[in-house]
């Protein structure tokens, strides 16, 4: 059988190649092989965004994360294509959070 790499469904879990995730089940720790990088973009209208990329997450539990951060900063967000878009100019209060659930970032 060949092992799926991709997949518009969105139970599908990247790392652990299952519809629906197993991760959990397995109790395969999810590995950070680089560091999340938290980035600020300006955008047409003036205004900006703060970006979290290369989250090694399952889209729930990305959802699950901007939920947290969105308390935590007192400010809005969305998920957009597996990127956190979190409103205003955020990136070390944003990087501290990160790093107080366990991953490896790096400021742009």
């Amino acid at each position: 059988m060949a092992e799926i790499f991709y997949s518009t469904d969105p139970n599908f879990c990247p790392h652990c190649k299952h519809i629906p995730c197993v991760c959990n089940q397995l109790g395969a720790p999810k590995k950070q092989t680089e560091p999340v990088r938290v980035r600020f973009m300006k955008n047409a209208k003036g205004s900006g965004v703060t970006l979290v990329e290369r989250l090694p997450l399952h889209p729930q539990e990305k959802e699950e994360l901007l939920k947290k951060i969105k308390k935590a900063l007192g400010c809005g967000g969305t998920l957009k294509n597996g990127i956190l878009e979190i409103q205003g100019d955020k990136k070390t209060r944003t990087a501290q959070i990160l790093e107080k659930e366990g991953y490896k970032v790096r400021i742009l």
